[in-house]
């Protein structure tokens, strides 16, 4: 009876927290659906469409549970260059999201959903931050009350020539919008989200003072109904690139959603069935007239922080959103475009990866050159080609680095004494104490079998990563061997490192990570660290022992070694 009351008990809270999250990141989706809508160019109705038909198929099909998905940034931006390829074609765009679909199914089934980790950071820095960047540069003339033109350089090009356009009541709706989406204090913003304060204030401001200004207009309060009556077969052809990019940048947009949910529930998505539900929830999607998405990456967050533990929550956002659009879509009608403007200028500021310009000064050089090949070509010319532009640059100059700097150096009898030393210090600790030597040069792609093989060593106490071999890291190889040493400590495991080169140390010094392991678990020779660890865990079984014993504890008790171990408290590793 017990473990049955247990059960319903957990069943009950697993219930309670889901509907939170579900319908607190529903809450969040709101004005980010419309403004992507809109951005897109297909209208606010399609944003909505978008948002409940995606996110409730790829929860049911699915691999990363609480995972929410929607209308994106980076999909809006490249849907918005379709819709301006073919105007006034709703059936053409509608067919390419089906298609987009399509494709992420294909991917699914290939298995090259693991091929995403390949993709060096600095461009997925470098397409982010261009990302962000053009939905910033497309809101300007919205923001001022002016048309919004779907090309980021036309765009630029058009500021000066429609300042006579621009609206005093459109600004001061975008800047009070800005003001609250900015500035908001984040215990408020836990409660009631700054972007839905925003529109709500910007809404009735508009309303109370009668602004003219442009406005959604009157959206339809009805489900969606199938919204392509035919196509034509030869045209599949001219419409496959745009499919191509939607469905590729939105499998990768969906699978680093999906990481960030591994690092919230510390559990691990599947990939494969990640893309199979984003595919056929896009396919759908286009069926009945929405705007394409992938997992989101916020609305994920915010929904599991609230409490979404499963599926359940994401489906409890979709039918919160649905339920929304049949009772409160003619509320709608009178948001004005500046409120828009002002909330998905602020989302294009969360999409740039100030991450990595923060530490831009300390990336080598090659890292940097590759980010603003990137970035500079999404903005200005092609977002598919610079994703392929910029792991081509990477590849070429990481290839010329590891070519100048790679050194034979062998050292058989140092390599058998160390060998046979850490093979007695694991047996005879048990593996407690475990040393792994990284060989080769450690980047963006050797860095994933690194992370493989270390988490295999969960249930090891003290863990000494050996450098001495490596020459020099990517910044993508810093990031996540940062992640490697966070992801140790949270499972109690002390980690210790060896290095030699001092270019290394100066790098990791500059970037935080020694900082992260402690400067005093920071070694030149690795039998000093593996003198370190023994000492450590005899004072922690001793320790232990004392423990165990109790007040009954005597010296005569203790093991040999124990009573001139415990006072040395310099010892410890930190």
């Amino acid at each position: 009876m017990k473990h049955a009351d247990l059960k319903s008990n957990k069943l009950f809270k697993n219930l309670y927290n889901d509907f939170l999250g579900g319908v607190t990141s529903g809450i969040v989706a709101i004005p980010l659906a419309l403004a992507f809508g809109v951005a897109s160019g297909l209208g606010a109705l399609a944003g909505l469409y978008g948002a409940i038909i995606l996110c409730f198929v790829a929860a049911l099909f699915g691999g990363a549970k609480p995972q929410i998905s929607g209308p994106t940034g980076p999909m809006t931006v490249i849907l918005a260059a379709a819709v301006a390829t073919y105007p006034n074609n709703p059936e053409a765009i509608f067919t390419i999201i089906v298609m987009a679909g399509i494709v992420q199914v294909v991917l699914s089934m290939l298995n090259v959903a693991g091929m995403v980790k390949y993709v060096p950071y600095p461009v997925i820095s470098g397409f982010l931050s261009g990302i962000g960047c053009i939905i910033i540069l497309l809101q300007i003339n919205p923001f001022f009350g002016a048309d919004v033109i779907g090309s980021p350089v036309k765009s630029v090009m058009s500021y000066a020539g429609n300042i006579p356009d621009y609206d005093i009541q459109s600004t001061i709706l975008g800047l009070l919008t800005l003001g609250i989406v900015f500035f908001t204090p984040q215990a408020v913003s836990r409660i009631v989200p700054a972007p839905l304060i925003a529109l709500v204030i910007g809404t009735l401001i508009t309303t109370i003072f009668n602004f003219n200004v442009d406005k959604i207009g009157e959206i339809s309060s009805t489900l969606p109904t199938f919204a392509i009556s035919g196509f034509s077969w030869a045209q599949l052809h001219d419409y496959l690139p745009l499919a191509l990019t939607l469905g590729v940048i939105g499998a990768v947009d969906s699978l680093l959603t999906a990481l960030v949910v591994d690092s919230l529930t510390k559990e691990r998505h599947n990939p494969d069935r990640v893309l199979l539900g984003q595919g056929i929830g896009n396919a759908l999607v286009g069926m009945f007239g929405g705007t394409v998405g992938a997992g989101a990456t916020m609305r994920t967050v915010v929904n599991i922080k609230a409490g979404g533990v499963t599926r359940l929550s994401a489906i409890i956002h979709a039918v919160f959103l649905a339920a929304l659009l049949l009772g409160a879509a003619p509320l709608v009608k009178n948001v004005p475009m500046a409120v828009l403007a002002g909330i998905l200028i602020k989302v294009g500021s969360e999409i740039i990866d100030f991450k990595f310009i923060r530490v831009i000064k300390y990336a080598p050089k090659h890292d940097l050159y590759v980010m603003i090949l990137v970035f500079l070509l999404t903005v200005f010319y092609d977002l598919i080609f610079a994703v392929g532009a910029g792991i081509t640059l990477a590849a070429l100059l990481f290839a010329r680095q590891v070519t100048r700097e790679t050194r034979v150096n062998i050292k058989e009898v140092y390599d058998r004494e160390i060998m046979e030393i850490e093979s007695e210090i694991e047996h005879a600790s048990h593996h407690k104490i475990r040393i792994v030597h990284i060989h080769g040069v450690l980047f963006f792609g050797s860095i994933n079998h690194m992370i493989s093989q270390v988490e295999e060593q969960l249930g090891t106490k003290y863990l000494i990563l050996n450098f001495e071999s490596i020459p020099l890291l990517d910044i993508s190889a810093v990031f996540a061997l940062e992640d490697i040493i966070v992801n140790l400590k949270s499972h109690d495991i002390k980690v210790l490192i060896v290095l030699k080169c001092e270019e290394l140390e100066k790098q990791l010094r500059s970037l935080g990570i020694i900082d992260e392991v402690k400067e005093s678990n920071v070694f030149y020779d690795e039998l000093e660290a593996i003198e370190k660890a023994k000492k450590h865990l005899k004072i922690k079984v001793c320790k232990e022992f004392i423990e165990l014993k109790g007040d009954k504890a005597s010296n005569t008790d203790l093991p040999s070694a124990c009573n001139c171990l415990l006072g040395e408290e310099e010892t410890q590793v930190d």
